[in-house]
């Protein structure tokens, strides 16, 4: 009788298992589903727009026509620069809190605070690096303003997947290391870090995806409307392709006669995420080999 019920029990368990897998498996061919139908618009739409020219040329006549070459550099000099930001402080900030600071309330609560933050709406940052960068310290509308912004609403992101990679590093490696002699800093810097860092790319990864498609914070602290010449320094203001894409859509003299700039626009910007991504992908796939390889 036993037999005959932990039979059907375990016969029970796999239908369930079963029917949890299924429809897992089912949800996310939708979600990929939808995404391939949101990419498959904006290509059918603004691959017309695409040419050498488009790419490297100013814009003209209110941006209705001419290229956004501007646009794709202030792009790529607002994730570099938040980047530089955002990465090194994330990730010390990450090492201190994983491996220095001991379990108690301090930690909770600046988990608890780094987590909220991580919550916070792009606008608020937008208005704080406005408030900060632009009024307070004298920065004005400039990359300097909008990259430090930004870098701000990446830090988050940087400081968890940080914090995620160095937890799952062996404790072994530490009590090895620590074992031969070599001090905590030793460990972590020659250790820890160089296991953990194909993850922490993961965050990089995370963090470009999420700043070079924001437009609230750059719109109080460094985006132009229209300014068809390229930035001579870090005190410049810059166009962006976030709020290129938003301006075209939504403002302008004639915005149907603009509305395939718009979708070429966000091809463009969907084009560079993706290259930036699959560098980021190969860099961390560098760095593993090297891990195995030690």
């Amino acid at each position: 009788m036993n037999v005959v019920n932990e039979d059907k029990l375990a016969k029970s368990k796999k239908r369930n298992q079963s029917i949890a897998f299924f429809i897992l498996g089912l949800l996310g061919y939708f979600i990929v589903a939808i995404l391939l139908i949101i990419l498959s618009f904006i290509v059918y739409k603004g691959i017309s727009v695409i040419n050498w020219s488009f790419i490297t040329q100013m814009p003209e006549d209110g941006m209705t026509k001419g290229g956004i070459y501007p646009a794709i550099i202030g792009t790529l000099y607002l994730v570099a620069g938040s980047m530089l930001f955002a990465f090194p402080i994330g990730v010390l900030a990450a090492i201190y809190m994983n491996e220095y600071v001991k379990d108690g309330v301090f930690k909770k609560i600046i988990k608890q605070m780094t987590n909220n933050l991580s919550g916070v709406p792009s606008i608020v940052f937008g208005l704080f690096g406005m408030s900060l960068f632009v009024n307070k310290l004298g920065f004005g509308d400039s990359i300097l303003a909008g990259s430090l912004t930004l870098g701000l609403l990446a830090l988050p992101v940087v400081i968890r997947t940080t914090e995620e990679a160095l937890k799952a590093v062996d404790n072994t490696f530490r009590q090895a290391s620590i074992g031969l002699g070599a001090t905590k800093w030793q460990t972590t810097r020659r250790v820890v870090l160089p296991i953990a860092f194909p993850n922490i790319i993961t965050g990089l990864i995370l963090s470009v995806g999420r700043v070079s498609g924001e437009t609230a914070p750059i719109l109080f602290t460094v985006a132009a409307y229209f300014l068809p010449k390229l930035p001579t320094s870090i005190f410049d203001q810059a166009m962006a392709l976030p709020y290129h894409l938003y301006v075209i859509s939504t403002s302008g003299t004639n915005i149907e006669e603009s509305r395939p700039i718009a979708y070429g626009t966000a091809l463009v910007l969907i084009i560079i995420v993706l290259i930036t991504n699959l560098l980021a992908n190969a860099l961390r796939k560098y760095f593993g080999r090297k891990v195995k390889m030690n």
